[in-house]
């Protein structure tokens, strides 16, 4: 299992570029570079707004139906596409 947090922590290291503060990064990554969503992904979101942080980057099937208060929700499909969000 590849998870897409550590895949772009090794990114980040690499190019000496940090992740933004205070977001999340969860989703498990396919061999053809698929994000997968994964369980309880709303409650992970909701218990991450608690504990501060204020963007998230997740799978597209992860997305909530509805907004979370104080929280960015950036949904990917593919880590080409999560590299290039991080790079804005």
């Amino acid at each position: 299992m590849r998870h897409l947090a550590i895949l772009l922590a090794v990114n980040s290291s690499l190019t000496g570029r940090p992740l933004p503060a205070k977001t999340l990064v969860f989703g498990e990554v396919g061999l053809a570079g698929e994000i997968r969503p994964v369980q309880r992904g709303q409650e992970r979101i909701r218990e991450a707004a608690k504990l501060g942080f204020r963007q998230v980057l997740i799978p597209n099937l992860n997305k909530p139906r509805q907004p979370i208060e104080n929280v960015k929700i950036m949904g990917v499909d593919r880590v080409d596409q999560a590299l290039a969000l991080l790079r804005e």
